[in-house]
């Protein structure tokens, strides 16, 4: 075991969780929420915290596979691109930004007023984490009127699939039909502490990527959307969700390029980790409501 591996898990008994009521779905937070943190060990700061537990959506791909975005292909990933999740020809995207313990507090109104429509908030990693700035971010977000969701970084090494979904929806991964709420996105991408692939064979992976799946089904009745890039995925899992589960998909680039094994149309796309997570959903904004609206 690394010793990485080790301080990490050394902190898990320590680990003070937000109480149910600040993190269910849906709560708004109380006035001054936004200098609140939650669920930091003792004798930790919140940044401290986050910068020794917390790895943001997209941290080891960029850290693998790079991240080539420029000016040019920003503006390219504002226009469609092939098929939306309806399987029909997109017309139109959203824009989004996705934002994790490392981005502290998020003046969410500025946001807004440059146009982001929706964004995703981690949650939780593995079962010994959770973001401490999750309430200020997954509600303030929902204040300003943004359509948000909650993403959940995957250690397939550590527990079961169904026992990191059944964590994630008890702290803040939860989903409910109001038309402002995403269904949960499961974070798979390479693992920061060893092994590509977590010492599992695609097998192992695509057994443990469908625990997860079908426990936060059985949870809250929707599947959630499963973010990686086309490189990590056909080497580590490669198996076929794309009956179910929505695919965000990495690529920092001026097109998606190739999609992962099994998906033939993308629902949202990374496209650049500059100046912040810059995301896309592949459709227009009232096919964004519906995704935050209709059960499976």
């Amino acid at each position: 075991m690394s010793e990485s591996r080790r301080r990490r898990r050394s902190f898990a008994a320590a680990v003070v969780f937000a109480s149910a009521s600040v993190l269910l779905l849906g709560t708004l937070s109380p006035a001054g929420a936004d200098e609140q943190v939650t669920g930091v060990p003792a004798g930790m700061t919140a940044d401290e915290y986050v910068a020794q537990h917390d790895h943001p959506m997209g941290s080891q791909i960029r850290r693998v596979e790079g991240d080539q975005s420029n000016a040019q292909t920003r503006s390219a990933a504002a226009k469609p691109q092939g098929l939306d999740l309806d399987g029909v020809t997109a017309t139109a995207t959203v824009p989004g930004i996705d934002v994790s313990g490392y981005q502290g507090n998020v003046d969410w109104a500025s946001h807004w007023s440059n146009g982001i429509k929706f964004a995703y908030v981690k949650a939780t990693e593995s079962t010994t984490y959770t973001n401490p700035y999750f309430a200020q971010q997954y509600n303030g977000s929902y204040n300003v009127g943004m359509i948000r969701g909650a993403y959940h970084f995957a250690t397939p090494d550590t527990s079961s699939g169904a026992a990191q979904a059944q964590y994630f929806v008890a702290h803040g991964g939860g989903w409910s039909g109001d038309g402002k709420t995403l269904p949960g996105a499961l974070d798979m991408e390479y693992n920061p502490y060893g092994a590509t692939c977590y010492g599992l064979s695609a097998s192992a992976m695509t057994a443990w990527v469908k625990d997860f799946s079908d426990t936060y089904h059985a949870l809250t009745n929707k599947y959630p959307t499963i973010y990686t890039s086309a490189s990590w995925w056909n080497q580590c899992a490669g198996g076929d969700f794309s009956a179910t589960n929505p695919l965000w998909v990495a690529r920092y680039a001026s097109s998606v390029g190739t999609l992962p094994t099994g998906w033939g149309v993308y629902t949202f796309w990374q496209y650049s980790s500059s100046p912040i997570d810059q995301d896309t959903f592949n459709g227009a904004y009232d096919r964004l409501v519906v995704l935050a609206t209709n059960h499976d």
